[in-house]
């Protein structure tokens, strides 16, 4: 039986899920990390057929794709795969960890949401001042708050916010009708926006989503309404959301940017009306036992032979 080299981004990583999978489910599989394979005497990278990348920081990994000849499957630790959306086409298959960064990702989006429109962030900047300063906030409930993105993610942020009395409205790609209900397409944005008080996106970058939020569709936005993103920086248009913030009339809850990290002396840091935390959304403690069960299964699964679970089209 051929041996498939499973290379791993860091020895910690490696040592967790074997620790999850009995030996006789891992005997056709030899379990490496990145680092040693390539200082490895033993190991060339001729011998590498799978890669899982690092949770953060994944460039230099990917950088160094290319100088695998025998590379067949990269595995991420992210729901998101546009840094390796590429690779199917040239025939490299890339499986996801969907489902891992579900459950956090839905709950900043509520967070950020709450803290947003309930003045959290001024309660902070007038504890560090000592200001009491009373003032009536806007409460979620009761708000129009739309979705845009449908998917795993998507479903747990509006379930999230059923409990709190909100007018939703969903909208994905195209149009249809789902377990929840209604779903609206994109194309309808220009009838929705007007009427809306709170935009949620977390649709996946793609060409389509790519500024999806661009000049016009803020402008569509009434006054006061927040912009929560917790999907890509990119399907922001960050130069004209800084100018409706710059002038007061938007109000924005970021876990992500455009560009990423945000630079010191980005305009984005000194708008009003802003909210940003530094990609926090998955980042949880829920987030390691459930990338290490998804591991040792797509081990167990390269090891029988079978198909890796969330592969992505082609």
């Amino acid at each position: 039986m051929s041996i498939t080299t499973i290379a791993f981004p860091d020895s910690e990583l490696r040592n967790r899920v074997v620790a999850q999978i009995p030996a006789h489910q891992r005997a056709g599989v030899d379990l490496v990390v990145f680092s040693d394979a390539e200082r490895s005497a033993k190991l060339s990278r001729d011998d590498v057929d799978v890669v899982v990348l690092p949770y953060l920081d994944s460039g230099p990994t990917i950088e160094m794709l290319d100088e695998l000849p025998n590379l067949r499957l990269v595995i991420t630790q992210t729901t998101g795969y546009d840094p390796v959306a590429h690779l199917p086409e040239r025939g490299i298959q890339v499986a996801t960890a969907s489902g891992v960064h579900t459950g956090g990702t839905a709950e900043l989006a509520l967070a950020l949401t709450l803290a947003s429109l309930r003045g959290i962030d001024d309660a902070v900047r007038s504890q560090v001042s000592r200001t009491w300063s009373h003032a009536r906030y806007r409460s979620l409930q009761d708000r129009r708050v739309m979705v845009i993105g449908v998917g795993e993610i998507g479903s747990a942020i509006a379930a999230r916010f059923d409990p709190f009395e909100v007018h939703l409205t969903r909208v994905a790609s195209k149009a249809r009708e789902d377990e929840r209900g209604q779903v609206h397409g994109i194309d309808e944005l220009p009838q929705l926006l007007p009427h809306t008080e709170v935009v949620v996106l977390i649709t996946p970058l793609n060409e389509g989503t790519h500024h999806l939020v661009d000049a016009e569709f803020l402008a569509q936005l009434p006054d006061n309404a927040l912009v929560v993103n917790v999907a890509r920086g990119k399907v922001v248009d960050t130069e004209a959301l800084v100018a409706e913030l710059s002038s007061g009339r938007l109000h924005a809850a970021l876990d992500v940017t455009d560009p990423e990290p945000l630079p010191p002396n980005h305009p984005l840091w000194g708008t009003p009306n802003t909210l940003i935390t530094a990609h926090l959304g998955g980042d949880t403690t829920a987030f390691e036992p459930r990338v290490e069960k998804i591991l040792a299964d797509q081990v167990r699964r390269i090891n029988d032979g079978q198909q890796p679970i969330n592969l992505v089209d082609a």
